[in-house]
């Protein structure tokens, strides 16, 4: 049982830092732009600050705390702290959508990118699939969800595969590009939507924050105090597949975020997800803001894709965690 006070602190720093990070990214390039001359509308302060570092900070932010949350969620859902958004499907899912869009040339839908478009269609026809194969009599158990998962997503990967064969060297470069997963700058209202979308999802996964704790320790204990598990499985599906759509759709597949980020922390904070879930979101936040400023700017003028630089980072963070916490995770 949590108390309240740790409660605040551990949240109130994970939040601080949240929101040191994205005050100060912004500021971090590879060209010069002041802070006051951007507020005083001076070219090109302006413009570097507001039209494309800020944007691309908030995005960040937001992916990096979405995919976190995700983990959180996929992992209490099949009781397993590996288990990440990549493994139930939906990820591949998304950019199987989106590698068909590039191939075909479609520039937009609807007005909006076709990669967008394509990528959360693709991960939406993956959730349908998963969940309509896992669910039997209004039944639905991890195990088969999780093999469920692990199939579709070797069914997108080689589609991929092959469309990506199949593809011309022009299609090939771009599927290349968008599979190693990347941070644009994009318009303010596509951030606002993408915003509210992600905290909502952040309140619910707060208020079930008591049920997922329950469904830890087994599907039986859970049930026996009250948990509607097929309800809450199929709603907490959801809300990882969402969250994972939407954030895939748009930067491409980044990976590591929802596997490193919550399986450390249950190390710092502890396995309650009501202290786990909110420093979550900031944590990864954070984390993803860095990647992606470390990504533009080591190089610069040119870029890492941040989907490569997260790799790096959290693949050998990663090993590290689990050889000096090995007799732990064995317990």
């Amino acid at each position: 049982m949590v108390s309240r006070r740790r409660f605040w602190i551990a949240v109130g720093a994970s939040a601080l830092l949240f929101l040191v990070t994205l005050a100060v990214m912004p500021l971090i390039g590879s060209s010069d732009a002041e802070l006051s001359r951007a507020w005083a509308g001076v070219s090109p302060d302006k413009e570097i600050l507001f039209q494309v570092r800020l944007p691309r900070v908030l995005l960040a932010a937001l992916a990096g705390g979405a995919l976190a949350l995700a983990g959180v969620v996929f992992q209490s859902l099949l009781r397993d702290a590996l288990a990440t958004p990549y493994t139930l499907g939906v990820q591949s899912g998304a950019a199987l959508g989106a590698v068909i869009a590039i191939c075909f040339g479609w520039s937009t839908i609807g007005g909006f990118p076709a990669v967008w478009i394509s990528g959360f269609i693709g991960a939406a026809l993956t959730i349908t699939v998963v969940v309509g194969i896992s669910s039997e009599r209004r039944r639905m158990s991890s195990f088969t969800l999780l093999l469920t998962g692990v199939t579709i997503n070797s069914i997108c990967m080689a589609a991929i595969l092959f469309l990506h064969y199949t593809a011309g060297f022009t299609q090939s470069f771009a599927i290349v590009r968008w599979l190693m997963g990347g941070i644009d700058s994009m318009d303010y209202g596509t951030l606002a939507m993408l915003g509210v979308g992600i905290g909502a999802g952040l309140v619910f996964a707060m208020l079930k924050s008591n049920e997922l704790n329950l469904l830890a320790v087994g599907e039986d204990w859970a049930a026996t105090r009250g948990v509607q598990l097929s309800s809450l499985m199929l709603t907490c599906y959801l809300l990882g597949s969402f969250l994972t759509a939407s954030i895939t759709s748009l930067t491409g597949p980044i990976g590591f975020i929802g596997l490193i980020v919550p399986h450390a922390l249950r190390m710092v904070v502890g396995a309650d997800h009501r202290l786990l879930v909110p420093t979550s979101f900031c944590v990864g936040g954070t984390f993803l803001m860095l990647c992606d400023t470390l990504a533009r700017t080591a190089l610069a003028p040119s870029e890492i894709p941040v989907g490569v630089m997260t790799a790096m980072i959290g693949g050998p963070f990663f090993i590290w965690l689990l050889r000096s916490n090995r007799r732990r995770l064995w317990v």
